[in-house]
């Protein structure tokens, strides 16, 4: 290994099974303090156990390295407070958050209950904005103490919230929300020297081994596509002080393609120069649709 993050003090929530413990593992590997978050829960989200986050710990440190184990519940104020707290506490500084804790809840919107979408919401995006707020009061006290800052955030959406998933409106809404937050937290932060990109990965989980079952044998040239540990390396690198410049992005990885997401753009438009007369609209919106972008098809989609 390289030595790419010597001695920067990494974040990772949901480590403990994975790509969050591929992360870890990964970051260790290139020299960084690992803080391994994992409240070790099923994938629904019940039964916690603080077992994966230590096991992952035990790992790094039988390789080497350096790590600690937390189990808070990053979707809680004051569980995220106290994760930011582990890092600087544990290793005295903060360089690197990497948001990665969900679950899933899938079911068709016609079905979906009320308690399976807070649920969602809450783990993924609020499991975001918890953690990524608390770094940055950090961050931004040490810019203000007059202290060098040269932090990262990577936040984890997913193709569900950049083109939708069929059976998983909680779970794309969710990820939407992140890709948005992360463009949010990358305007408001860049004053305080913290870059924030997001990734949106595909590999093979347990949140994704049914929609890869077809995957799952390894081809002749022994490169497992959907392994979790492809998704790393990007990350480690967004984490580095190399990736400086890159800030605002959303990456879609999988395997070794790597491709930045275009996202929402302005489109054709068209201007009456007074309000519109709803008859009109029609033609007008025809025209529009004829000059732009066909939309990448929503996942399941018939």
């Amino acid at each position: 290994m390289t030595g790419l993050c010597n001695e920067r003090v990494v974040v990772v929530t949901g480590a403990g099974r994975g790509i969050g413990r591929a992360h870890a593992l990964a970051f260790a590997a290139e020299g960084a303090r690992v803080v391994v978050n994992d409240v070790g829960v099923a994938i629904d989200g019940s039964n916690a156990s603080a077992g994966p986050a230590q096991s992952v710990v035990d790992e790094i440190v039988a390789l080497g390295g350096e790590a600690v184990a937390n189990s808070s519940d990053v979707a809680d104020w004051a569980g995220a407070q106290e994760l930011i707290a582990t890092a600087v506490d544990t290793f005295g500084t903060l360089d690197v958050l990497v948001n990665n804790a969900g679950f899933l809840r899938d079911r068709m919107l016609a079905n979906l209950g009320e308690d399976e979408w807070d649920a969602v919401i809450r783990v993924h995006l609020k499991g975001h904005f918890a953690p990524l707020r608390h770094a940055a009061a950090y961050w931004r006290s040490e810019f203000k103490a007059g202290r060098p800052v040269d932090a990262r955030i990577v936040n984890t959406s997913s193709g569900a919230g950049l083109q939708g998933s069929v059976g998983q409106g909680n779970y794309s809404a969710a990820k939407a929300g992140i890709a948005g937050l992360t463009l949010v937290a990358a305007s408001e932060f860049a004053g305080y020297g913290v870059t924030v990109n997001a990734i949106a990965p595909a590999a093979r989980t347990r949140m994704t081994e049914a929609a890869f079952a077809d995957d799952m044998a390894i081809p002749e040239n022994g490169f497992d596509a959907m392994a979790p540990e492809n998704i790393s390396p990007l990350v480690v690198w967004l984490g580095s002080t190399e990736s400086k410049n890159v800030t605002g992005r959303v990456f879609e990885v999988e395997g070794g393609l790597i491709r930045v997401a275009d996202g929402w753009r302005h489109g054709p438009f068209v201007d009456n120069e007074e309000r519109w007369n709803p008859a009109d609209i029609g033609p007008a919106v025809d025209k529009l649709l004829d000059a732009a972008n066909v939309p990448v098809p929503v996942y399941g989609a018939r």
